[in-house]
């Protein structure tokens, strides 16, 4: 029997496309919570396996050559464990390879980085900035309409079976209100999302990261420091 793989975790965006991709797989797992707020990023155990002091990261006691191995940065362990499964990665086509590839480097690129911003300066931010509101509001609008898009011509992102491409993808836009977009704008988009709420395994994946969240994240000084400020920085 495998042994698990263990996953330093927080339930983020990033964080929930390991855990996502780990159920739909079947694929066997312990998590190890990084609390964020707390600063479990910074410590040396962990930077051993996340260098840029970033959760998830995943160890695997069984490698590709039979001996563990450490992967950080979510993108790139979506492709280990896919290629280690040999699931929810097109294997029989190239040309289905990278397309698929190429709606995993455009999360990773872009849906992340921009909505991630967007959040920040909409949720987050200790002053509001119109400017970055509105310039990260219109980003993230302009990336929902390039999903919508592509969602008009397939039924998933790669093409016409779910790929790491959707389960990198997904999380992202869960916090589709506070990102100042409306799902009705997006029918494509709205009923992909919404079909991938529905599976099974996806929920059993949101219900872990709501068990670990049960700590919390409380936003006081000390934590916006630790998350957003000089706080990070020394720490490095």
């Amino acid at each position: 029997m495998a042994s698990p793989i263990d996953i330093y975790f927080w339930p983020t965006p990033n964080g929930n496309k390991v855990t996502i991709f780990c159920e739909e797989a079947g694929l066997e797992y312990d998590l190890k919570p990084i609390n964020i707020a707390e600063g479990d990023q910074f410590e040396e155990a962990f930077l051993k396996i996340s260098p840029n002091n970033k959760m998830p990261a995943i160890v695997d006691p069984e490698g590709p050559d039979g001996e563990p191995i450490s992967v950080f940065e979510s993108g790139a362990i979506l492709i280990y464990l896919a290629e280690k499964t040999g699931k929810l990665f097109p294997t029989d086509s190239p040309r289905k390879r990278y397309r698929t590839l190429e709606w995993l480097m455009f999360q990773m690129g872009g849906v992340g980085p921009m909505l991630g911003q967007n959040h920040h300066f909409r949720q987050y931010a200790p002053e509001k900035i119109d400017y970055a509101i509105e310039r990260y509001t219109n980003e993230a609008a302009r990336l929902y309409g390039v999903i919508d898009k592509r969602l008009s011509e397939s039924a998933y992102l790669a093409g016409d079976e779910l790929t790491i491409a959707d389960i990198a993808t997904w999380p992202w836009l869960t916090n589709h209100e506070n990102q100042g977009q409306d799902l009705d704008d997006f029918p494509h988009l709205k009923k992909w999302f919404e079909g991938i709420k529905e599976r099974p395994a996806v929920g059993r994946a949101m219900e872990r990261g709501k068990e670990v969240a049960e700590a919390g994240l409380t936003l006081d000084e000390k934590t916006r420091d630790t998350l957003f400020g000089k706080g990070q920085y020394r720490r490095r």
